[in-house]
């Protein structure tokens, strides 16, 4: 991770504001790589800002990248706070009805993360990200449903996540038999924390 410790990611995210779309990719899949290694770098060097601009692009490659580094680069709590204050979730919200399953996946695998704090559940929730969320539990993609499926569950945790919820519990009850194993586990546990009584 020679880029790491070189202190080459603000310059790597510098770039993304002006290079053409193939290198946005590279840059994109590099970061990738860094921000499993350093945060820090990226949020002193406004990354979040500039991913945000990148959630819109024409191209699903780099939309998906985007949401993907944006997963990564709220792993830590200055992270996901960092997304909340930029508005970031309302962007996340749009694309999990994007028509390409892995721009769909690594949204709501960023929702994940983002909805772990409280404020991101309430920025999450007055985003309405339950309706979307519920649509995806049918995904055909595995990978679309698990990350759903683990947002609904940090989602659930509010109270009035819960209240809404409560009301769809049919629908994930549905995915018990679900063909992956991990997006099983994942709605057992999403269940156990929507009908979970104090």
């Amino acid at each position: 991770m020679a880029v790491v410790y070189a202190g080459l990611i603000p310059a790597l995210i510098m770039k993304l504001r002006t290079e053409l779309d193939e290198i946005q990719e590279l840059i994109l899949k590099t970061l990738h790589f860094c921000l499993l290694v350093d945060t820090k770098q990226a949020l002193d060097a406004e990354g979040i800002s500039v991913l945000k601009t990148k959630l819109s692009h024409s191209s699903a490659i780099i939309r998906s990248l985007a949401a993907q580094d944006l997963m990564h680069i709220s792993l830590p709590l200055e992270g996901k706070n960092k997304v909340c204050e930029e508005e970031v979730i309302p962007d996340l919200v749009e694309l999990l009805s994007d028509p390409e399953a892995e721009v769909r996946a690594a949204a709501a695998g960023a929702l994940m993360f983002a909805t772990i704090t409280t404020q991101g559940k309430y920025k999450a929730l007055n985003a309405d990200i339950i309706p979307s969320l519920l649509i995806l539990v049918n995904d055909p993609v595995n990978k679309v449903r698990l990350n759903v499926i683990k947002a609904i569950t940090t989602v659930s945790e509010t109270p009035e996540g819960r209240e809404i919820l409560l009301d769809h519990v049919t629908l994930l009850q549905g995915k018990m038999h679900d063909p992956s194993e991990a997006v099983r586990k994942a709605v057992k546990i999403a269940i156990d924390v929507i009908t979970w009584k104090p």
